[in-house]
């Protein structure tokens, strides 16, 4: 079997070969085939390790898609605020960064009293943001724990 390593310098296509460890021992195959393999280990690679360049039309976007497929938790964290969503009010898909900021007490009343956390992942910062912004301008709206979590700080 024939060797790739990764090279940090090198900018990848779809068709470039590369090597990586897995569990089975190492294995080499072109970079289209690692995003259906292992496309959280991929993405990983490129985004949060800073290890392995691609071309961004050619390999990141075909990634990010798979992404959606393969692990929908993981996307739906990676994509946070930017998540597309149908929100009360709007005749399309919005970007769930616009309700959160124009009308942070409506986006509150749908993401966490409508049931809908599991379409878009708050990281606790943004979290601590949007309870401080509706507990300043309508706090009888907020549940409880909600309230002792932005006076815990």
């Amino acid at each position: 079997m024939e060797i790739y390593p990764l090279d940090s310098e090198k900018i990848y296509f779809s068709s470039d070969m590369l090597t990586l460890d897995t569990e089975e021992g190492s294995i080499s195959c072109k970079i289209t085939e690692w995003l259906q393999r292992d496309p959280v280990r991929i993405h990983r690679m490129i985004v949060k390790e800073k290890v392995l360049q691609v071309d961004p039309m050619e390999v990141f976007n075909p990634l990010v898609s798979k992404l959606r497929r393969a692990d929908y938790d993981y996307y739906r964290r990676i994509t946070g605020l930017r998540m597309m969503v149908d929100f009360p009010g709007y005749s399309s898909e919005v970007e769930a960064k616009i309700p959160y900021d124009t009308d942070p007490i409506a986006f509150y009343k749908w993401w966490r009293k409508g049931k809908n956390e599991h379409k878009v992942y708050l990281s606790p910062a943004y979290q601590f943001k949007l309870f401080q912004k509706v507990l300043a301008m309508e706090p009888k709206v907020m549940l409880k724990k909600d309230v002792e979590f932005v006076r815990s700080f």
